[in-house]
């Protein structure tokens, strides 16, 4: 036994972060945080935005929570409070459509690999035949960032008859553009397996289940009084200019999701600060809140891990970003671990599961006229959540450079450039053929989650001949006496 080499392969699962109460006095949390409002006062003042509405968290425990300046600045000024319902935008996308495509994944009723024109027939002309559901999710399908809006179309069935009369720009897998085609397409094919719209479907699976009552899509004209208008704009032109404008409010801002009737996968879901620290704390507690599970351990970690390419600089989830142009969100401290997303609207979430902090940061900021910007001020307010945890030992980490945009109809990142992919230990392994081990006696401890680069399994590795493999160890740790 004494040339036995082992390779053990550990899973981190989501959900599992620092328990323990911080070290910092609560006193100095309480002055850390209070320079948050100060800088979105400051913003404030240079019109970026009217007002928001910031919560942040820790597991159970809440921060920082403050509503800040105003919801409303024309016709008339209306003070900001806690309650205030924010059009969501891009962050339907995760909320929403993820959600609800995990939940169909765990039922065993799509894979990730199954082609899109599984389940739209005649998605599959103009060489789009090879696009998946994965090639969606983390938006590399090589498809436009958005449909055309020129002509004045609606409806649902018509955007879904655009997108497959689409033509790819790339091959899928080949580059990250973040799409919205992609999204709404996910969110049909929510509707055509589960029978229900994805508004119903993730009302009835997600919001209602966790209590998340201010959380829908079309909301209610009883809700009008609480919900921050966005921009005046035409009922289906874009951008908002022209005769006949009016101030969205309780409608969608996007231009494609209001021709498709406010319900899209890319965005149309309204939310509170208050929901959506129900939906992170969710997500940190591995897919469960207060006895009620939406989501596995296992599939919160699937979406919300890499997913991409290693070589590609753009690192996406399954929906979620993780380390991206599109992470100035993250701040400057959160670890690259953490993961997030943002709304153009000027709303977003980061959520980092190593220390149990979340960040609520929910505005309007294309109130009153479109030219509000939040990209800076949400990543001081991140960092500045970050710089009160003192009780996680640091990590060395490397992120790329963050150029810090916001989503947009016309938007899309800088182009991804080269670099060396990090290699796991059976990776390297493999690319030596193995040679470490040879004439050696080798066990294996891994799970069904221990997987090469290219997704093969480490024990249908082809192990070089000459190595004596003994048997397989899989599973708990306990077995490892049995060497």
């Amino acid at each position: 036994m004494k040339h036995l080499v082992v390779a053990i392969l550990v899973a981190l699962s989501a959900g599992s972060f620092a328990a323990q109460s911080p070290s910092t006095p609560a006193s100095a949390q309480t002055e850390k945080l209070q320079a948050i409002e100060p800088l979105v006062q400051q913003a404030i003042g240079e019109k970026k935005l009217p007002g928001a509405v910031v919560v942040i968290g820790r597991g159970d425990r809440i921060l920082y929570e403050k509503a800040i300046g105003h919801r409303a600045v024309v016709p008339a000024a209306e003070a900001m409070t806690l309650d205030t319902v924010f059009d969501l935008a891009s962050l339907t996308k995760v909320v929403a459509t993820t959600t609800s495509m995990m939940i169909l994944l765990e039922e065993g009723k799509i894979r990730l690999t199954d082609r899109v024109s599984t389940f739209i027939p005649g998605f599959e002309r103009y060489g789009k035949q090879d696009i998946t559901v994965r090639h969606l999710m983390t938006h590399v399908s090589g498809l436009r960032p958005d449909v055309d809006l020129g002509d004045m179309w609606s409806g649902s069935e018509k955007a879904i008859e655009l997108a497959i009369e689409e033509v790819p720009t790339s091959a899928p897998g080949e580059r990250f553009v973040y799409s919205d085609i992609n999204y709404f397409l996910l969110g049909d094919i929510v509707r055509r397996v589960s029978g229900e719209t994805l508004d119903k479907f993730a009302h009835d699976r997600v919001f209602a289940p966790l209590g998340m009552k201010d959380t829908m899509f079309l909301p209610p004209a009883a809700l009008r009084s609480r919900i921050a208008p966005t921009e005046s704009c035409t009922p289906l032109g874009w951008p908002c200019e022209g005769p006949g404008m009016s101030m969205l409010r309780g409608v969608v801002h996007d231009p494609t999701a209001r021709r498709m009737g406010g319900v899209a996968g890319h965005a149309g879901l309204f939310s509170t600060a208050a929901d959506l620290t129900v939906f992170c704390r969710m997500l940190l507690n591995g897919g469960a809140y207060h006895g009620t599970r939406i989501l596995s351990p296992l599939a919160v970690a699937k979406m919300t891990t890499a997913a991409t390419d290693p070589r590609d600089r753009s690192v996406r989830g399954l929906g979620w970003d993780i380390d991206s142009a599109y992470s100035s969100n993250r701040g400057e401290l959160l670890p690259v671990g953490s993961f997030g997303h943002t709304g153009f609207t000027g709303t977003s979430l980061w959520i980092d599961p190593t220390t149990g902090m979340f960040v609520v940061f929910l505005s309007n900021r294309v109130h009153p006229d479109g030219k509000g910007d939040v990209t800076p001020l949400r990543a001081r307010v991140a960092t500045i959540a970050a710089s009160v945890i003192e009780d996680v030992a640091p990590v060395p980490r490397t992120s790329m450079m963050m150029t810090g945009r916001d989503f947009g109809p016309s938007g899309t990142p800088p182009a991804a450039a080269p670099q060396t992919p990090v290699l796991s230990g059976i990776d390297v392994l493999r690319s030596d053929g193995f040679s470490a081990l040879q004439g050696k006696r080798v066990g294996l401890v891994t799970n069904h989650t221990g997987r090469a680069r290219d997704g093969a399994t480490t024990i249908d590795l082809p192990f070089a001949g000459a190595i004596d493999f003994a048997p397989l160890f899989a599973g708990a740790a306990a077995r490892l006496h049995r060497l």
